[in-house]
């Protein structure tokens, strides 16, 4: 398996330092977070683009996806998420990176079935475009769709390939699934698995990988013994959480600490 990380742990790092910082603590690629306050965003100019897709490029370390904000779920008229989706869905491309990360974001308003109705017909629209750009679109199990089982709702609907999933360890725990049972809902959809670690269900302060309760051996069996040779990435959410100790850090013993559960050399 291929492990990443997510610029969340590292806010306000230029963006020219990122591939550096992978390379330097042994991590294949960088998951980027898409929104106006960080320096990936849809309001780059191709020059710009180019400029980021050449500095990953030159350094051999990969862009693994955009985590963008779209709320796929959200009330309200489909047209504005779905533009927002194809925004996405063009500066990965023009990145060079293969997956675009939505949420859910279903209402406390909505019944289950208007939510997952609303999350489908909205993705299933903007998965042609994906298509065509050659960018796969990821709901990622959050908010209102946490465990494997409501993200499989929205998925079983859209029936797309270009519409899959992002494995949130962390979401699908708290929605008191174990980790056999959300990879056994998301393994024909599953884009790639983001890990973290936490105190506990009431303290989700992050962690170093492998100091909190998250069932990560767990997960990692599951994974290995079914063969998928996919993404690990490590979201550690210090943008939320300023008081944590940085991420740069702790990028080595995160990434001893996968490795041994994986079996390999550090």
């Amino acid at each position: 398996m291929k492990l990443a990380f997510s610029t969340l742990g590292v806010p306000g790092l230029p963006l020219t330092d990122l591939p550096a910082l992978a390379t330097a603590h042994g991590y294949h690629g960088v998951e980027l977070r898409a929104h106006p306050e960080e320096p990936v965003h849809p309001g780059l100019t191709p020059a710009q683009r180019a400029d980021v897709a050449a500095a990953f490029e030159a350094a051999g370390v990969e862009i693994l996806g955009l985590a963008g904000h779209a709320r796929a779920a959200a009330p309200g008229e489909d047209g504005p998420v779905i533009d927002e989706i194809r925004a996405l869905l063009e500066l990965a491309r023009d990145l060079g990176a293969p997956f675009v990360r939505v949420l859910p974001g279903g209402d406390t308003g909505q019944s289950p079935e208007e939510a997952d109705a609303t999350a489908a017909r909205r993705l299933g629209t903007a998965a042609e475009h994906a298509a065509d750009l050659g960018v796969r679109i990821l709901l990622e199990t959050h908010d209102s769709h946490r465990t494997g089982a409501d993200a499989m709702r929205v998925l079983g609907l859209v029936g797309h390939r270009q519409v899959g999933a992002l494995w949130d360890v962390m979401h699908t725990w708290l929605g008191g699934e174990q980790p056999v049972e959300s990879f056994a809902a998301l393994s024909p959809h599953l884009g790639y698995v983001r890990v973290k670690d936490i105190a506990s269900a009431d303290d989700t302060t992050p962690l170093p990988l492998g100091a909190g309760v998250l069932p990560l051996t767990d997960v990692v069996e599951v994974l290995s013994r079914h063969d998928w040779d996919g993404w690990l990435c490590w979201e550690y959410e210090k943008r939320w959480y300023t008081d944590v100790a940085p991420l740069p850090g702790l990028l080595t013993p995160g990434r001893a600490h996968l490795a041994r559960l994986l079996g390999e050399s550090a």
